[in-house]
């Protein structure tokens, strides 16, 4: 049976490509760490690892073994911290996964909101672009709890928190600047503030202008999610952004879809939480009322 320290010495391994740069790290001779993974690797019942002149490669088993030897180290680390909080020897930290742009407009007044209650115990915030890497991620146990679209398979019911609406932003000085709402099909014309590929908006645009039949143009393309609505607020094309993201005193003009664009959002742990995880899902659900650009009850794109 698989230890937790060959485990770890197969993730160090892993990372560092070497098993001279894992020994260093790990504290351990070489020939140790060898032994240790030769042993892990006749419980595995074949090699992990294919040592190449310049390299490593992971095998076939190699690859399947890795996500769960790295979900196991983090299951151990948060059981680690859990019993040293019972203890009374440390306040404890909460892991939290999600997106890019749920950190940006989401995240920040919950945060407020969990400190106030909970001021001893560390956040640890892991950002994903895609909802695939984020799903992925929780998968090898990155974090206690994700907050995102519910992914199309998984273990445990997510907990709904609502929806998130989606604005089209453009110039003050745009024609379309006179109007509060906008069908999508009236900026087919456009060239848009677009996402970069592989960035979760940029598939959300897509899919919403290939809706109202028509693929965008495009302007220019950003990796970051503020500056979409700034780049369009100076004049370089419409940007569909979260309604949450756009700042007080905001200097662009905010055009409702018609019909509206919003995705469900969702918490989601890989068990059942523990009490600090479920105590900020509880703060988080509280929250979400008081976020602009978010409602209550799940709505269909």
């Amino acid at each position: 049976m698989a230890t937790l320290r060959q485990l770890e010495y197969l993730v160090t391994v892993v990372d560092e490509g070497s098993f001279t740069r894992a020994a260093e790290l790990l504290h351990v001779t070489q020939p140790a760490l060898s032994h240790q993974i030769r042993a892990l690797e006749r419980s595995a019942g074949g090699p992990l690892l294919e040592r190449l002149p310049k390299n490593l490669r992971l095998t076939p088993t190699g690859r399947a073994m890795l996500p769960h030897a790295r979900a196991a180290l983090a299951d151990a680390e948060r059981a680690r911290c859990a019993a040293r909080q019972a203890a009374g020897l440390e306040a404890g930290e909460l892991q939290i996964a999600t997106l890019y742009s749920i950190s940006l407009g989401i995240l920040p007044p919950v945060l407020k909101a969990w400190r106030r209650q909970y001021a001893e115990v560390g956040i640890r915030l892991f950002e994903h672009r895609h909802t695939t890497e984020l799903t992925e991620a929780m998968t090898t146990g990155q974090a206690d709890v994700a907050i995102g679209p519910a992914p199309s398979s998984w273990p445990t019911p997510p907990h709904v928190l609502g929806i998130e609406e989606f604005v089209v932003v453009v110039a003050v000085d745009d024609p379309l600047a006179r109007r509060s709402k906008i069908k999508l099909k009236d900026l087919a014309a456009r060239a848009w503030v677009h996402y970069t590929p592989g960035h979760g908006l940029a598939d959300l645009l897509d899919q919403a202008c290939a809706q109202a039949g028509f693929e965008p143009r495009i302007a220019v393309r950003t990796e970051q999610t503020a500056a979409a609505p700034a780049l369009a607020a100076a004049g370089l094309g419409p940007a569909l952004v979260p309604a949450n993201i756009l700042p007080t005193g905001f200097d662009g003009h905010v055009l409702r879809p018609d019909p509206p664009i919003s995705r469900p959002l969702t918490a989601y742990t890989r068990g059942t939480p523990d009490p600090l995880t479920t105590a900020f899902i509880e703060v988080l659900t509280t929250t979400w009322s008081q976020i602009p650009g978010t409602a209550q009850t799940p709505g269909v794109r």
